[in-house]
């Protein structure tokens, strides 16, 4: 779940907060010196480019006042979640704070989306994956399901396994944090490999342990599509097509929509990385006592990992039951709609993180399954990214900045089709999850895609699906997202095989997004 979508914001590799113990190796993302030398000189020149940008904006003649004043402030913004000089969430709230100082929007409506409750369904999740995380949760369900007696020492099912459990995590927990548990068991199953094979053909040094780890890192990337919670784009475009248009995707229909295109793009992504990086023996010695031993060590359950499995299990069934209702009497019976104003997603994530702090794990000394002081650990930074982004969004369509900027594409590309169009929505917003995090990029291009559309007079919604989707892709180099530079980080990955391996699954992620789109969205109900 790519909760922490900011680029090179993945400090210590395994650091995420534990009380359960575990010998698995850590490792730190590294820079070259070279890598160094250009990160200083972006995070510089986009320092002065970015305030630049918005003077010149500002001094050409453009539209109405109000839109022209947004464009400055977007040109500014933009640059800096590009470049960073600043943290990313800081660009966005600063572009909030421009639009209040020029008069673009007064305060209450620039600063409303932060209080949206889509950021609660955030922080509720959060807390969840929180809970989670200190408590050794993920790593018990990741190596309970790699010890499975079926996988054993087989390269080929340890690699499927491997992908399957990072993408079922990060559905829920962030890619970043996901990445960070998985890389170094995956680290740790290749040093007990190399082990027993220390020869000119070893895990290590051949190919396997570059595909093993890039597994990690696409499959939580990818992963996070699966559920609405699962990455910061897939709430932005929900919440952004819903202003636009009016049509509210729930929780059970999005999963739905995403995760049979998740399965889809995992199949690929396992054939791909082995046929790219096969082992010189599929028999990997070693592997499966490594994790058995790891999940030895883990010990029995405990009292707040089971408490926090109850919640969890109360949460999502606390989200899907809509789609079970309407199943069973309609979208539009009296029932459906009385659970969806009373039961939102935003109010089960709050319920399920409430019940973190009541339900106790030592009643006589007063402790709880998650307390204050672990709770604060999660990633604010999100919160704040998210809420400015929408603000900027909502903005972009208020003062018709959207449709400016929709029609001028629209001319341009000569796009007519909605397929060709989702399409293009869906490779714009690759692109630019390459070059910046993958919640700014899904703030810049969704609201493009839902304006370009209503430009066209088509149907908003596949573009914006396909941008919100498109966002998470960013597999092509290290600081394209965080679990990128994490597995980058542990010295196993060179960048051409990154790169390489990176270039043909954004190719393959496109074609099979699209292709889901075009089916299962006119099964849903949403083309």
């Amino acid at each position: 779940m790519c909760l922490l979508p900011f680029r090179k914001n993945c400090a210590i590799l395994g650091a995420v907060p534990n009380q359960t113990k575990s010998p698995a190796p850590k490792v730190r993302p590294t820079l070259s010196k070279a890598e160094e030398r250009f990160e200083h000189w972006r995070k510089t020149v986009g320092l002065f480019l970015g305030p630049m940008a918005g003077i010149v904006v500002y001094l050409l003649p453009f539209g109405n006042l109000q839109s022209h004043r947004l464009a400055a402030i977007l040109a500014w913004v933009v640059i800096w979640w590009v470049t960073e000089p600043v943290p990313i969430p800081i660009a966005a709230l600063l572009g909030v704070i421009l639009c209040v100082l020029l008069g673009v929007a007064p305060a209450v409506k620039a600063f409303a989306p932060l209080a949206d409750p889509i950021i609660y369904l955030f922080l509720g999740s959060f807390l969840i994956a929180r809970a989670m995380s200190v408590h050794g949760l993920d790593k018990r369900f990741a190596f309970r399901i790699m010890s499975l007696e079926i996988i054993g020492n087989s390269g080929f099912r340890l690699l499927l396994a491997y992908g399957a459990v990072a993408a079922a995590i990060s559905m829920w927990i962030s890619n970043t944090a996901t990445t960070a548990m998985l890389a170094p068991i995956g680290v740790g199953i290749i040093s007990t490999i190399a082990q027993t094979s220390t020869g000119p053909n070893s895990p290590t040094r051949g190919r396997f342990a570059t595909g093993f780890l890039l597994m990690a890192a696409y499959a939580a990337s990818a992963g996070g599509i699966g559920t609405p919670i699962g990455t910061p784009p897939n709430l932005i475009g929900l919440a952004l097509i819903e202003k636009a248009t009016g049509v509210r995707i729930p929780f059970f229909q999005w999963t739905a929509l995403a995760f049979p295109c998740l399965v889809a793009i995992l199949v690929l992504l396992f054939v791909l990385l082995y046929l790219l990086h096969r082992p010189d023996s599929d028999q990997l010695a070693g592997s499966q006592e490594y994790v058995r031993r790891e999940l030895a060590q883990l010990g029995p359950w405990d009292r707040a990992q089971k408490n926090t499995l109850f919640v969890f299990v109360v949460t999502v069934v606390l989200w899907i039951t809509p789609g079970f209702l309407a199943l069973g009497w309609g979208v539009d019976s009296p029932i459906m709609k009385g659970y969806n104003s009373r039961v939102p997603e935003s109010v089960a994530a709050l319920i399920g993180a409430l019940l973190l702090f009541v339900i106790p794990v030592d009643w006589p000394r007063r402790l709880f399954t998650l307390t204050w002081k672990q709770a604060v650990g999660i990633d604010w930074g999100t919160l704040i990214l998210f809420g400015a982004g929408v603000s900027l969004g909502n903005l972009m369509f208020e003062t018709g900045l959207a449709e400016t900027i929709g029609k001028g594409v629209l001319e341009v590309s000569g796009t007519t089709s909605l397929a060709g169009m989702t399409l293009v929505a869906i490779v714009a917003a690759i692109v630019v999850s390459e070059a910046t995090s993958n919640t700014a990029s899904a703030n810049m291009i969704v609201p493009v895609m839902i304006s370009i559309a209503m430009a066209a007079h088509l149907n908003p919604i596949p573009p914006a699906v396909g941008a919100t989707l498109g966002a998470s892709w960013g597999f092509m180099l290290p600081v394209s997202t965080p679990p990128n530079a994490i597995v980058y980080g542990t010295g196993l990955i060179p960048i051409t095989r990154m790169i390489r391996a990176g270039v043909i699954f954004d190719i393959l992620g496109a074609i099979v997004l699209w292709l889901g789109l075009l089916v299962l969205l006119p099964i849903l109900g949403l083309w």
